[in-house]
């Protein structure tokens, strides 16, 4: 039976070996063990069939770049859309909790500072000075 994946540490035959994970080609001159461990994959593949394979999938790609640039569109539309109600609704969720925030001088002291500050714009007396 013609097998093509290999795996490293497999003993082989003669032929070209293809790491597509990597881009190495191991080449055998004769029958020998393929190098890399049990994780690293190797296909036999005769370097024509490697080279008549770039255009196909250059195709694809080509084919399918007009959906990718629609799909991104279209998230950022929707984001753009939805993205402040689903913000607010995920702050109602978490109960305000902001884990990478850091609050050095206290929530209430920043709260008060604001109110301190509205006060100051309208004419009012600041906080503490009543």
């Amino acid at each position: 039976m013609l097998q093509i994946r290999h795996i490293g540490g497999d003993r082989v035959g003669k032929g070209n070996y293809w790491n597509f994970s990597t881009g190495d080609r191991v080449t055998m001159e004769a029958e020998g063990i393929l190098p890399g461990n049990d994780e690293t994959l190797y296909y036999k593949a005769n370097p024509l069939v490697i080279l008549a394979a770039a255009p196909i999938l250059g195709l694809i790609y080509a084919v399918f770049l007009p959906f990718i640039g629609i799909a991104m569109m279209l998230r950022v539309a929707v984001a753009k859309m939805f993205g402040g109600t689903a913000e607010s609704l995920s702050r109602v969720a978490t109960f305000n909790w902001n884990p990478s925030a850091a609050y050095l001088a206290g929530r209430r002291h920043k709260k008060a500072a604001e109110e301190g500050k509205d006060r100051k714009d309208k004419g009012g007396p600041e906080p503490g000075k009543e």
